[in-house]
């Protein structure tokens, strides 16, 4: 589910008579973000919602990022292994301490994500990475991130290097995924 100013999304098998019976007439545009909602969604189709992600947007970034990433081909890093499971064509660089990870996701838009390591966080690293993503992002297309709101250092990161906040989504996944 993704919500965006003045409209929301469901992207699921279910009717418009259940949808309204919850969400009404629409006037409350946070109704479909609310547990109270979102519990009702994962019982209706037997799946389990997520986090609650801010969704950024940036431009891409003519030239090369500056940073030095390596491109690497293969990786059992969490944050790789998390990104494959939601994610197709996935990419993955690293920049001394931190790891950049680029992949098609909702709708086949370009994702990104990074990851710090512990003793690197708080110094630029992730912003670094984050712009890095708009210079790597194939096909001069924008590139997108999620980012829990709770996560106030990556948020910043993010809006550092140039992302805008669109919007925010919720997915449901299968119990356990």
């Amino acid at each position: 589910m993704v919500s965006f100013p003045g409209h929301v999304v469901v992207a699921a098998a279910i009717d418009r008579f259940w949808l309204d019976s919850y969400l009404g007439t629409g006037d409350d545009l946070s109704m479909p973000l609310s547990a109270t909602f979102l519990g009702a969604l994962e019982e209706r189709l037997r799946l389990s919602a997520g986090n609650i992600d801010a969704v950024l947007l940036a431009p891409p970034a003519a030239g090369p990022p500056s940073v030095e990433l390596s491109l690497i081909e293969d990786s059992n890093h969490p944050r790789v292994v998390r990104a494959r499971r939601y994610r197709t064509e996935v990419r993955v660089w690293t920049c001394g301490p931190g790891m950049l990870v680029l992949g098609r996701g909702l709708g086949g838009r370009w994702e990104a994500a990074v990851e710090v390591e512990p003793g690197a966080r708080n110094g630029g690293v992730g912003r670094a990475l984050a712009a890095a993503a708009r210079h790597v992002v194939p096909e001069g297309r924008p590139v997108w991130a999620q980012v829990a709101p709770g996560n106030a250092s990556s948020l910043r990161a993010f809006l550092a290097a140039g992302y805008a906040p669109v919007g925010a989504e919720v997915l449901l996944m299968p119990h356990g995924h």
